[in-house]
């Protein structure tokens, strides 16, 4: 066992590596694409951004329901995690690019997609609290209102942003295909290496009997959302805060969409239906974070520094007491064995 332990944690620390690598590299040359089109950086953060530094969470959902037998309590902890932690990265990096001063440049239009990102992640629970068996060919119901939204949200987002112009003060230092061809290199490391996280984290919740629901939305969350990390710290130091916070709210909003893939390849019942007591409190503690982020970025200019700095450590403190109470739950619940979860998924499966 121990051994097997060993090779497991080698595997997801080799494989985390490679994705913070080539998820920090995606935001680098999705920006600089970005550049070379003319897209606004509200777009830009809310898709194109939001789609390359998701991509370790789609990877590595595809893979966790691909497994033999499937995790879907892993997919749904790293979405539901990811969501959580990306509001504490805002609320770090905010904190300690001056507060007031880092919210001051984010464009009120950036609460379309907030509202988008909470809707999301709140009918997510929704529908797993109704627990909707229907599936369309194959896909369950709920999957396919959940994209169904994210569309329209984004949508919603795209006809709303604001008209800035051209935003960059420099020109890109690579041409149009020279940034896509690296682009499309470092996606492929990330979706590679999302597969093996996904393996050797599941793994490690069977060896280890950790809540696979707790790995997923504590240290999975962690790992897939490095390339947030990573972006965000980059645009709020060049002064593009606007970037970096819709790169954050996109992530969250694409997230949820993930579940719609994730349940493409899952044939042992429907995603969302397989949410724990862990995976609410991270929901809940995920949209919770996102309406306090949503009134700091409607209010910023009427609010005080220390206000706007108590709010920030507010949201902060909710991330930690939320991480710390799936933590708890995780360790009160029982691991089920690779049988039992199979098991499990088939009965579930029965139950359509």
């Amino acid at each position: 066992m121990g051994g097997d332990l060993a090779v497991a944690l080698i595997v997801f620390a080799g494989s985390a590596c490679v994705v913070v690598f080539c998820g920090a590299k995606l935001a680098v040359y999705g920006d600089v694409l970005a550049t070379l089109t003319g897209w606004g950086r509200l777009f830009v953060g809310s898709l194109l951004m939001a789609f390359a530094t998701s991509l370790p969470e789609l990877s590595a959902n595809v893979s966790a329901v691909r497994l033999d037998p499937p995790n879907p309590e892993l997919a749904l902890g790293d979405i539901l995690g990811s969501n959580m932690l990306n509001i504490f990265i805002l609320a770090a990096v905010a904190l300690g690019f001056g507060a007031k001063r880092f919210l001051v440049s984010v464009a009120p239009e950036q609460g379309y997609l907030i509202v988008a990102a909470s809707v999301l992640t709140g009918l997510a629970l929704l529908l797993a609290g109704l627990g909707i068996s229907v599936s369309l060919w194959e896909v369950g119901l709920s999957s396919v209102v959940l994209i169904v939204v994210f569309i329209i949200g984004m949508w919603v987002v795209y006809k709303t942003r604001p008209q800035d112009g051209n935003e960059y003060d420099s020109e890109p230092l690579m041409g149009l295909g020279r940034a896509w061809a690296l682009f499309g290199l470092v996606a492929a490391g990330v979706l590679v290496s999302g597969f093996f996280l996904a393996w050797s984290a599941d793994q490690i919740a069977e060896i280890t009997g950790i809540a696979s629901s707790t790995l997923g939305i504590l240290l999975m969350a962690l790992v897939t959302s490095m390339p947030e990390i990573s972006s965000t710290i980059a645009a709020a130091r060049i002064g593009a805060a606007d970037l970096g916070v819709a790169g954050l709210y996109g992530s969250c909003a694409f997230n949820i969409s993930i579940l719609f893939f994730s349940d493409i390849f899952f044939r042992d019942g429907i995603v969302v239906n397989h949410m724990q007591s862990g995976h609410f409190v991270a929901g809940g503690v995920a949209v919770g974070m996102m309406l306090l982020g949503l009134a700091l970025v409607l209010a910023h200019r009427r609010l005080r520094q220390v206000v706007a700095a108590v709010v920030l450590g507010l949201m902060a403190g909710v991330y930690v007491a939320g991480a710390v109470i799936v933590a708890i739950i995780g360790a009160s619940e029982h691991q089920p064995g690779s049988g039992e979860r199979s098991e499990l998924s088939g009965s579930s499966t029965h139950m359509e």
